[in-house]
């Protein structure tokens, strides 16, 4: 699954991707960039 890095500006491979819940029940996905090691999140449907 792709989310887009703030840091290098581009759209990234997520690197350790795990599914987490939103308080409001929604899914997420949540790792890191496999560039800079900046957090990524990416809402939605994993």
């Amino acid at each position: 699954m792709e989310a887009y890095c703030f840091k290098c500006r581009a759209k990234r491979e997520i690197r350790g991707a795990k599914k987490v819940t939103l308080k409001n029940g929604r899914p997420a996905t949540q790792g890191t960039c496999p560039i800079c090691s900046t957090k990524l999140f990416r809402i939605g449907k994993a």
